[in-house]
């Protein structure tokens, strides 16, 4: 097996499971839904006939394919441990996850337990080829600051560290020790403007993170470890490529235009429509292709990434929410600021998923713990509609926590029509040849193609 990340591309298969759809008026799909071998062919050629090769070819793959897809919906080792140091937070965004509660009143670490935590990482992951991965996130981590970066500086040469801020606690020092310990950064940012990004992303103040986040990102300018998140909402869904022209701007590599996730009930209100959701998305990602055709500098939509990388290279996507089982419990998992161990952050306000604690158990314990296995338990094959879907397992339904919260853990994604919207797209951009403005060049370097025909 090779130890990059295998690339799949060929012009067709026939048989088991194959499903025949068109992309547009140009192009037409051919999918086996169960292992995401495919095909994009012209729709000039006539009915949906396949050479025999193709279908040798088909044959030839199908079994390994299918152990892959396998292996990698149920055998991921724990890769990544989410620690929200806080509970608390600075800013009251409408579409947090976390209860209001528990923001305004919620626990914090001391140093103590934060080393006892991430002694607990240590332990589990010894004798593991890759380092850990940490990434300090959740309501806002940099309220506790000085034990985040003291744990950085102690265990920074067996682990990799990131951070998720509002940053509106970030400092000028602040960000010349991150880029010394090679942290990875995520900065929050909506919109492009202030008066549209306050509205969702406001500050216990009354104001919002507009001023702070972008001063962030000036200092930042050229950190390949910085990444912008996103979340879209109904306030911001319409600037989606005005944001990605002026994070380009700021040479920002990497944004994600994330989904609001809807999680607690207040969300609803913010949630934009799928449709518009869509087709702005797809403006943006159109946006950053011409940015970085015109300027030979990159700037990646990290969601859409995922997206192609669940067809071209199944198993190298990172972001495990779009695969069922989600990651959830499985390649990650979140301790919170009391020391619970859920299956992700989005459980936060659901004590009844608390797999334990990690100042009193392990974390094996957590990962085979009844919630974590329940989470585990949700997978496309028992949800209506996905269950017939020719994209379940490039999109994977996600999120089980907003299910969950609306009474029934196994019912499809919330936002469906939208990611079939851009499943679709994205094979267009496979087809039009557009992957390698829409993938880091790091990504693609490491990748060899398994087959091609």
């Amino acid at each position: 097996m090779s130890k990059k990340n295998k690339c799949r591309s060929s012009e067709g298969a026939a048989e088991r499971g194959i499903a025949f759809s068109n992309i547009d008026k140009d192009w037409k799909l051919a999918l086996d839904p169960d292992n995401i071998f495919w095909s994009v062919l012209p729709r000039n050629n006539g009915d949906f006939t396949l050479p025999q090769e193709l279908i040798d070819l088909y044959k030839k793959e199908m079994k390994h394919l299918d152990t892959e897809m396998h292996n990698f919906r149920f055998n991921e080792p724990l890769n990544c441990v989410y620690i929200d140091p806080t509970d608390r937070c600075n800013a009251n965004c409408p579409y947090c996850y976390i209860p209001s509660k528990i923001r305004q009143q919620g626990t914090q670490m001391t140093a103590e337990q934060l080393d006892t935590a991430l002694g607990k990482v240590i332990d589990h992951f010894k004798g593991a080829k890759k380092k850990p991965v940490i990434v300090f996130h959740a309501a806002e981590p940099l309220l506790v600051k000085d034990i985040l970066f003291d744990a950085i500086k102690k265990y920074h040469k067996k682990m990799l560290f990131g951070i998720q801020t509002n940053a509106l606690l970030l400092e000028k020092e602040d960000v010349e020790f991150i880029k010394k310990y090679r942290v990875g950064i995520g900065i929050s940012l909506d919109a492009p403007t202030e008066t549209v990004n306050n509205l969702s992303r406001v500050s216990r103040k009354g104001e919002g993170n507009f001023k702070k986040a972008v001063q962030a990102l000036d200092w930042f300018k050229g950190y390949e470890g910085l990444n912008v998140i996103c979340t879209v909402n109904k306030y911001n869904v319409n600037k989606l490529a005005d944001h990605v022209k002026f994070l380009h701007g700021k040479k920002v590599p990497m944004a994600l235009l994330n989904p609001v996730r809807v999680t607690q009930k207040r969300t609803d209100k913010v949630k934009p429509e799928d449709k518009v959701y869509a087709k702005n998305l797809i403006k943006a990602v159109d946006t950053a292709i011409d940015l970085t055709k015109k300027t030979k500098r990159q700037i990646v939509i990290g969601n859409f990434a995922n997206v192609l990388l669940a067809i071209i290279s199944p198993t190298a996507r990172r972001m495990m929410c779009d695969i069922s089982p989600c990651g959830g419990g499985r390649t990650f998992l979140t301790v919170t600021a009391d020391g619970s161990m859920v299956p992700c952050g989005e459980f936060i306000g659901f004590k009844e998923f608390s797999g334990g604690n990690i100042f009193r158990t392990s974390i094996a314990k957590a990962m085979n713990s009844k919630p974590f296995k329940e989470i585990r338990s949700r997978m496309v094959e028992n949800i209506d509609e996905c269950d017939t879907c020719d994209f379940r397992h490039i999109c994977g339904s996600p999120c089980p926590a907003e299910m969950y919260a609306r009474g029934n853990i196994n019912k499809k994604a919330v936002f469906c029509d939208f990611y079939k919207e851009i499943i679709v797209h994205a094979f267009k951009m496979i087809a039009e040849d557009n992957v390698r403005y829409l993938l880091r060049d790091d990504s693609l370097d490491q990748m060899v193609y398994e087959y091609q025909y």
